[in-house]
């Protein structure tokens, strides 16, 4: 199955549209300023950085290159299975999926950017990227910060964002290299985005998005909020409202749609940030990132493999297993304890029954199948209970396996 996800704000760069100025799609361009009432051209054309890095700016340009470079995929004939987008790209996600119109989604992402430019001013912040340390680690660091900081994106294994004000990210930071962290980068934003120094961003917003009007998807959206597919349009102006104030869960929805079939995962947009992020956080998937006309060709090359045939697949004895099984891993270390109304460890029973030959307990994404320590473990794919790899009491590790399942034929 294709999954397309988008980028979003900090991967803009200047001049980045003018591979497709030739292109049909480019077409795109001029109705997205139609719809905010101003020259995208001039912005993804002729803009410097320091005029593309503005919030305001960078989200509108980043938003209707990646629409311009989905235009261009569809005229292939190419649709996807499911999609998602990396906060910025979430709204990308929404046009792609039919959940929002395309001159609702050019309005929402002005509104959006100007909102969080004035939070950014009102309430001064920065972030950073921590490089080879465990998720509770980093939540850890930010909690021992004593300040305004918290974790912003879980975007891979190793691999978290904090933000918060200067001086409590920089904290924050120190207190990480104590407790593993490899590296610390900085990274140049202009506030604290996915925390709670974005309030005053939420609150301006909401009214906007009370004002659109939602389709349900015609395809899966895995939100960042709690990486789960939300299909009742109800539901996306309130998850889109607490996305500004809410860590971005990226490795959580990649694994969501690897869970719901996903094999090859196409970044749509300037680029290339979520197909590495793709490629450390699943095996056995196919990556391709779509930035300029010329990557069109990849991806038909890409798309040409029989359909589930990740790269190298043929040299893997357990390709089968891989088709239709899946492994729920542990999201970090600590004591396991099984959710007693699953299937009991080592036997892939239910709880109480004591014949061999017994039905295996039949789960859906997003079920909880226990918690290491005090964390929760859902899991992100559907199906039936093979086995327990882990047993209660057990001490694991993270990416430490502990359900086995067998996908079910009927799941997308």
């Amino acid at each position: 199955m294709l999954v397309f996800t988008f980028p979003g704000q900090g991967s803009q760069r200047s001049g980045m549209g003018a591979p497709w100025v030739d292109h049909p799609s480019f077409e795109v361009v001029a109705e997205a300023s139609a719809a905010a009432g101003r020259d995208l051209s001039t912005l993804l054309l002729d803009a410097p950085m320091e005029e593309l890095t503005a919030t305001a700016n960078a989200q509108l340009a980043t938003f209707v290159l990646s629409l311009v470079v989905l235009d261009a995929v569809e005229r292939l004939g190419l649709s996807p299975g499911a999609c998602a987008g990396h906060s910025l790209g979430e709204y990308s996600a929404l046009v792609a999926s039919g959940a929002l119109s395309f001159e609702e989604g050019v309005a929402l992402v002005v509104e959006r950017g100007d909102a969080m430019g004035r939070a950014g001013e009102d309430a001064p912040g920065t972030m950073a990227a921590l490089l080879g340390i465990a998720d509770d680690d980093a939540e850890a660091a930010c909690q021992r910060a004593e300040g305004d900081v918290w974790v912003a994106n879980y975007n891979a294994p190793g691999q978290v964002v904090i933000a918060g004000t200067t001086e409590a990210v920089k904290r924050a930071g120190e207190l990480a290299k104590d407790l593993g962290a490899r590296r610390v980068m900085a990274i140049p934003v202009s506030g604290a985005f996915h925390t709670p120094l974005m309030a005053a961003a939420r609150s301006s917003l909401r009214k906007a998005l009370g004002d659109s009007s939602f389709h349900a998807p015609e395809i899966p959206v895995v939100a960042n909020v709690d990486a789960r597919v939300h299909i009742d349009p109800a539901e996306w102006p309130g998850l889109l409202s607490a996305q500004l104030c809410s860590p971005v869960r990226w490795r959580q929805s990649l694994e969501t749609l690897a869970g719901l079939g996903g094999v090859t995962f196409v970044e749509l947009g300037p680029g290339g940030v979520l197909s590495g992020l793709a490629r450390r956080s699943l095996h056995d998937v196919e990556t391709v990132s779509v930035a300029e006309p010329d990557d069109l060709d990849k991806l038909m090359d890409v798309v040409a493999k029989p359909e589930g045939h990740a790269p190298d697949a043929h040299h893997h004895v357990g390709e089968h297993l891989y088709m239709s099984e899946r492994i729920v891993v542990s999201p970090g270390g600590g004591i396991f304890f099984p959710e007693q109304t699953l299937a009991a460890p080592g036997t892939g029973l239910l709880p109480g029954t004591a014949a061999a030959g017994a039905p295996n307990s039949v789960i859906a994404v997003g079920d909880l199948i226990g918690r290491v320590g005090a964390v929760e473990v859902r899991t992100p794919f559907a199906g039936e209970v093979i086995r327990w790899q882990a047993a209660a009491g057990e001490r694991v590790q993270e990416g430490q396996a502990l359900l086995w399942l067998r996908v079910r034929g009927e799941e997308p």
